[in-house]
C-alpha cells in the first residue's frame, strides 16, 4: 500500500499532533519548513500538510481537514510582537517568514487596536544575527530562544485576537487538496490523525520530558505551554473563529473574499494502524 504523505515542521507546539506518527502504518513523515508545507500539498509532493490558516482560502485554496489544529483560546505564548515603540507609532514591522497566518492577524489587530498599517518587511528570524529590528513579529521556539530583552512594547496576538472577538484563535490545521477532500486514503489518514492527536494530550507530561530540553524549553515553561496555552481540537468555536477571521482579514483586503471548504472524514473501512 502506498503510504499517505504528511508534511509537517518539528516544533515544540507540534508534539501532540505528529508524535507517533512516524511509526504509523501506511503513513509517511515529511519533514519541512512552514513556509514550504502548503506548496508540497498543492504540487502533490504530500497528501496532507499541517499549514498554516491562510492556505485555506490561497491560491489555490485547501480544505480543511478537522483532526487536529495548533490553535489557543487566550495567549499563544510563541506567536509575539516585540517594539521598541509604542504599537501606535510603529511605521515598519518585520515578520518572521515563518508567520504567513500571524502576519495577516497581526495587521488586523494593529488595524483594529491602534489605527496604524505598518509597512511589512520579511525577515528571516532564524538565520539572523545580532540585534533584532525596533519592530520584529517572531513565531515559535525562537520567542521563548531568542526573544528580545530590549522590546518594552509586547502584543501576545492570542491574547488580543481574544480581547477583540472573544474567539479562540486557529493558527494552522491539517489540509489537503479540495479536489482529494472525498478521497478514502485523506479520510483514512484522518481519522489516525485525530486518534493519535487524543493519545497525545493524554500524555502531555511525557512529551513535556521528551521535547523540552532538545527544543531550549524549561520544563516548567513547556509544561505550561502545550497544557493550558494551546489547543488541538477543533470544535465549534474553532470553526467559528476561522470564519471570523476570513472575514475580517478580507474586508481590509489582506485576504480574498472566500469561505473555507471543511473535509468531513466520516468513517472509513480502512484504517493505518496508530502507533506508539
Amino acid at each position: 500500500m502506498t503510504p499517505t504523505r504528511l508534511a509537517c515542521v518539528s516544533y515544540l507546539n507540534t508534539t501532540p499532533l505528529i508524535e507517533g506518527l512516524a511509526k504509523a502504518t501506511g503513513l509517511a513523515l515529511l519533514p519541512t519548513v512552514p513556509s514550504r508545507i502548503a506548496a508540497m500539498v498543492r504540487s502533490g509532493a504530500a497528501d496532507l500538510g499541517l499549514c498554516s490558516i491562510v492556505d485555506a482560502v490561497g491560491d489555490p485554496p485547501l480544505a480543511l481537514i478537522p483532526a487536529g489544529m495548533i490553535g489557543c483560546d487566550g495567549p499563544t505564548l510563541t506567536v509575539r510582537l516585540f517594539s521598541a515603540v509604542p504599537p501606535a507609532e510603529m511605521t515598519e514591522l518585520h515578520a518572521d517568514s515563518d508567520s504567513h497566518t500571524s502576519v495577516v492577524l497581526c495587521r488586523l489587530l494593529l488595524h483594529h487596536l491602534h489605527g496604524v498599517a505598518p509597512r511589512i518587511i520579511h525577515f528571516d528570524a532564524r538565520a539572523h544575527t545580532g540585534p533584532l529590528p525596533a519592530s520584529v513579529l517572531l513565531i515559535g521556539d525562537k520567542v521563548v530562544t531568542a526573544a528580545p530583552a530590549d522590546h518594552p512594547h509586547q502584543l501576545d496576538l492570542g491574547q488580543a485576537w481574544r480581547d477583540l472577538t472573544g474567539l479562540p484563535f486557529v493558527y494552522a490545521m491539517w489540509m489537503c487538496r479540495q479536489d482529494r477532500a472525498e478521497d478514502p486514503s485523506i479520510h483514512a489518514a484522518a481519522g489516525l490523525l485525530d486518534r493519535q492527536r487524543r493519545r497525545n494530550t493524554a500524555r502531555l507530561d511525557w512529551l513535556v520530558a521528551k521535547h523540552a530540553g532538545p527544543h531550549g524549553w524549561p520544563v516548567e515553561l513547556a509544561s505550561e505551554y502545550l497544557g493550558r496555552l494551546l489547543r488541538y481540537r477543533v470544535g465549534p468555536r474553532e470553526r467559528e473563529a476561522v470564519g471570523r477571521f476570513f472575514a475580517m482579514a478580507s474586508e481590509l483586503n489582506l485576504l480574498p473574499a472566500a469561505a473555507p471548504q471543511w473535509v468531513d472524514p466520516g468513517v472509513t473501512t480502512r484504517e493505518p494502524s496508530a502507533a506508539g
